[in-house]
């Protein structure tokens, strides 16, 4: 079938040196052509901005502590958060961390964004609905905006230091693993002299905010300026948990000797939370000398996952722990260090409020960082230590050198540049090179293990950070391929130690189940790696299906019933399975809280304890020991018992009598919610939903949900499968659509596909491109 003509435009704009031009092919992704390297990052910011701009002024807005300018009272507790994390440090040694031209390339891109912003205002039909319902303006931007933003970087693990805490004041260990795991397995340090029952999870409220997405709501909106602290506890702490572990990737490298083709390939599934639009965005930026394609975060300049040509890369993320808490004795704004008293820097900061005259308030920092709560009564004060005032931990920006790099050498020296977020990378090449590393500033810890929150007087620092000449690589390895799924991975004999990552990682289903696929069968092909992504298989399933196989029939009705069911089943959650649902069920609304409760006493240590563990859940049950009474296996075979006859009678009022009639899809569903959905009419219909989908967060293809009411939040909304050396046969899908303007055909157009499992090209070749061009916009220097 022949394609249509493409759309034709022709724009001139102030800062553009040469014509260039934008294709975006019938899949909505962008080939951006440029004729210089200045003119290539305009041009990506100018794209960002034409298919991206409610979403990356809000970003720059939020990260930057500018929210209540445009949205009122509601929002200064968040600006104030935000505000206590930005980067402050010397800003010539922050560019020069990521690429001896980050600078000029961060110019040219936040002026691309700007000539965007002045299109708007001469053509204000361009400006994106978002904006016309709010009542707001897209503001221009500076290159520093970029990179001073630092409280979207997924570091780890403040949240679960203080949670720790609070377990180890009231229970044990073995309580505190069933909601979070370490690996390899340690007594936590328990600092002389820190109470840890004097820590509550209140202490983490700014932390939370200023790491939160920003909400909206009527009543946010209208709140009157005498009322903005009490938005200072806006974000539940079980959803920042639930998001902390369901945040991650899949990636894996395959060698060409396991090849069909013979040719290497790389596949990259980065999870984050689910939304419209998009966190990423595939574009492909192509100029003399520099021609790449991939995903980043449209905010940023680069791409952090894809190819250019030669090499292949991508990321997930790696569990080294770049945060701490320290708590302080304190008197006023001074505090105990070193035997002596230092003083906190004390920062007023003006910040404007829709509506209202402008408000002063102060920021508090430490030598170790911002301050975060103070008790000026009890005389104590907590801040957090993160890799966030170091130059060069901006998220992802380290890119700049790592997509240009086109050998092996040159990519380890790229990788070397890397502070945030930790991440494995891995790596394939035409030569036929695969490698894996971890990537990140890894903080060393001499005395501690980072486990706790520690007190900030001066007996527990930083000795610096781990050498990246001592990070551990594997390269071209002899079962033929890497990969990594946020599992702990360090070698067998790594001194965890001396040097220190982290002890906390993603419990390893997926890991398992990923090298389970790609160790087994004939020679592997790209619908190999379509299909891995995609894989629904559970090893939780599996695991316990083995425990509820071999428990007596009994004499309840549903028991038998619901053993018949699971006993043939291939543990797959497939959308239409029955068993699935049943699986599901059994797990998230039974068997986890009914565990808690026979071995946690205390029930108010269990709410935070959610969602706990699988790794743990999965021992704890596989091995019962004392706390299920006299007869361990007997308590923990009957409790499994019960919660399968719940299930069982929970998903009949669900689903209908009949398990005929029941399937995982009718209960999961994949959704990708906008923050504006229902606000005002002009949003009422943003949301991008709802597809029955398979999976969970335990299974390749991630699809990570509420507890609450089963919808998918978690997973992978982009994926890529490149073909190393074949480019034009590599294949992508970003969910919803790439566009985040509702006006836009390309919203929301890849949303079934993804459901479905479904991928479409990424093309790279000008031959293929030009093939698929659906609209063509011309560049042109004003003047």
């Amino acid at each position: 079938m022949t394609e249509p003509a493409p759309l034709e435009e022709t724009i001139a704009l102030e800062g553009l040196q040469q014509p260039a031009s934008i294709h975006v092919d019938r899949w909505g992704i962008p080939h951006l052509r440029a004729e210089n390297e200045h003119d290539l990052f305009f041009l990506q910011g100018f794209n960002a901005a034409r298919d991206r701009l409610w979403q990356i002024d809000l970003w720059r807005k939020r990260g930057l502590g500018l929210l209540a300018a445009d949205f009122g009272p509601g929002y200064l507790a968040q600006d104030r958060a935000a505000r206590l994390f930005l980067y402050r440090g010397d800003m010539q040694a922050e560019f020069e961390a990521y690429a001896p031209d980050a600078r000029a390339i961060c110019e040219a891109f936040v002026a691309g964004i700007s000539a965007y912003v002045t299109l708007t205002e001469a053509e204000p039909r361009r400006l994106p609905a978002e904006f016309r319902a709010l009542g707001t303006r897209p503001a221009r931007w500076a290159a520093e905006d970029v990179v001073r933003i630092r409280s979207h970087s997924l570091t780890r693990n403040a949240l679960s230091e203080v949670l720790r805490a609070v377990v180890l004041s009231r229970a044990d260990l073995a309580t505190d693993l069933l909601r979070k795991n370490l690996e390899p397995m340690k007594e936590p340090v328990r600092a002389e002299g820190l109470d840890l029952s004097s820590l509550g999870t209140e202490c983490l409220a700014t932390f939370k905010l200023a790491t939160a997405a920003v909400t909206f709501s009527p009543e946010r909106l209208a709140a009157p300026l005498e009322d903005w602290r009490r938005w200072s506890s806006l974000t539940d702490l079980g959803e920042v948990v639930q998001g902390a572990e369901m945040e991650g990737s899949n990636n894996w490298a395959i060698h060409g000797s396991r090849t069909e083709s013979g040719r290497p390939i790389l596949a990259s599934d980065p999870h984050r939370a689910h939304a419209a639009p998009s966190l990423r965005y595939i574009v492909h930026l192509d100029s003399p000398g520099f021609n790449a394609i991939g995903a980043g975060e449209p905010a940023v300049p680069g791409i952090s996952i894809g190819h250019n040509g030669t090499a292949a890369f991508a990321l997930t993320i790696h569990g080294a722990d770049q945060e701490d808490v320290y708590v302080y004795e304190t008197e006023g704004d001074r505090y105990r260090y070193n035997g002596d008293w230092a003083a906190m820097e004390v920062a007023t900061e003006r910040f404007a409020v829709k509506g209202h005259p402008d408000q002063e308030l102060e920021l508090r920092f430490t030598r170790h960082g911002p301050v975060i709560a103070r008790d000026a009564a009890a005389g104590r004060a907590v801040a957090i230590r993160t890799v966030w005032s170091l130059p060069g931990s901006a998220p992802y920006l380290a890119s700049l050198s790592t997509m240009r790099s086109r050998s092996l050498e040159e990519f380890r020296a790229a990788v070397a540049r890397w502070g945030t977020p930790s991440v494995n990378k891995v790596y394939a090449d035409t030569s036929g090179t695969v490698a894996w590393t971890p990537a990140g500033y890894a903080p060393q810890r001499p005395n501690w293990d980072g486990l706790l929150p520690v007190p900030g007087d001066g007996r527990y620092e930083w000795s610096g950070l781990l050498d990246p000449a001592e990070h551990p690589w594997r390269i071209d390895p002899l079962e033929g391929f890497v990969h990594s799924a946020n599992e702990m991975n360090l070698p067998p004999d790594w001194p965890h130690a001396t040097k220190t990552y982290g002890y906390e990682w993603t419990e390893p289903s997926r890991a398992r189940r990923i090298r389970e696929a790609l160790t087994r069968g004939p020679l592997l092909t790209l619908a190999d790696c379509t299909a891995l992504q995609t894989d629904v298989t559970s090893l939780p399933a599996r695991r316990l299906c083995a425990l509820l196989a071999a428990l007596p029939r009994g004499s309840a009705p549903e028991l038998w019933a619901a053993q018949l069911l699971l006993e043939d089943w291939d543990h797959r959650l497939e959308a239409d399975s029955p068993a699935a649902a049943l699986f599901e069920v059994f797990m998230t609304k039974h068997l986890k809280p009914r565990l808690l409760a026979a071995l946690v006493p205390d029930a108010a240590l269990r709410p935070l304890l959610v969602p706990q563990d699988t790794e743990s859940l999965l021992q704890v049950l596989e091995q019962p020991d004392a706390r299920f009474g006299a007869d361990p296996a007997a308590a923990r075979d009957a409790l499994l018992a019960e919660c399968l006859i719940t299930a069982f009678r929970d998903c009949g009022e669900r689903m209908g009598l009949s398990p005929s009639e029941w399937s995982w899809g009718r209960l999961h569903k994949g959704y990708f919610s906008h923050a504006l959905t229902g606000l005002t009419p002009e949003t009422a219909n943003f949301d991008v939903g709802s597809f029955p989908i398979g999976g969970s967060a335990s299974t390749p293809m991630h699809t990570g949900y509420r507890p609450s009411d089963f919808r998918c939040n978690y997973g992978a909304s982009v994926r890529l499968v490149m073909d190393v050396g074949a480019w034009d046969g590599s294949l992508c899908i970003n969910a919803p659509g790439q566009s985040g303007d509702p006006a836009s055909p390309h919203y929301a157009d890849l949303a079934p596909h993804w459901s479905r499992g479904e991928y479409v090209p990424l093309l790279y070749s000008r031959e293929a491109v030009d093939a698929k061009v659906m609209q063509r916009i011309h560049l042109q220097p004003a003047g």
